[in-house]
C-alpha cells in the first residue's frame, strides 16, 4: 500500500496542476510584483495542495475536514488574486476564465471529499 495515498486523489492532482500553472503564469508579471502579488499567488496556490496533503496526515475526521476547508479558502484566495492580476492587465480575461474553471473543479472536488468524510464520522 502506498504511504502517501492522497497523491492519487484527483483533487490533489488538479491542485498540483493549478499550482504549476500559476507558477508558469506569474513568471511574466512585472518585476515590481515579485514580492507582492506573485509571491502571494505562489503561496496561496501551493497552499491548496499542501492543505490537502496535511488533511490526510491527520487522524481525526474533524482535523481532516478543517484542513480541507483551509484548502478551499486558499482556492478562493487564488481566484481573487488572479482577478486582481487581470484588472492590473497582467493576464487576459481568457486566462482568468481558464483559471476560474480549474479552481471551480477543485472547489467542487473538495466539497465532495468533505461530504464523504462527514458521512464516515
Amino acid at each position: 500500500m502506498e504511504t502517501f495515498y492522497y497523491r492519487r486523489l484527483e483533487v490533489y492532482q488538479n491542485a498540483k496542476q493549478l499550482a504549476i500553472h500559476v507558477n508558469d503564469t506569474i513568471k511574466c508579471f512585472p518585476k515590481e510584483e515579485r514580492y507582492a502579488l506573485t509571491d502571494q499567488l505562489r503561496r496561496a496556490s501551493s497552499s491548496i495542495l499542501f492543505n490537502i496533503a496535511e488533511a490526510f496526515g491527520r487522524y481525526s475526521a474533524n482535523d481532516r475536514l478543517r484542513f480541507l476547508e483551509f484548502s478551499s479558502g486558499s482556492a478562493m484566495e487564488v481566484s481573487s488574486e488572479l482577478e486582481l492580476a487581470e484588472a492590473y492587465g497582467y493576464i487576459s480575461r481568457e486566462i482568468l476564465s481558464s483559471f476560474d474553471e480549474q479552481i471551480l473543479v477543485i472547489v467542487k472536488q473538495l466539497s465532495k471529499l468533505r461530504s464523504t468524510i462527514k458521512t464516515q464520522v
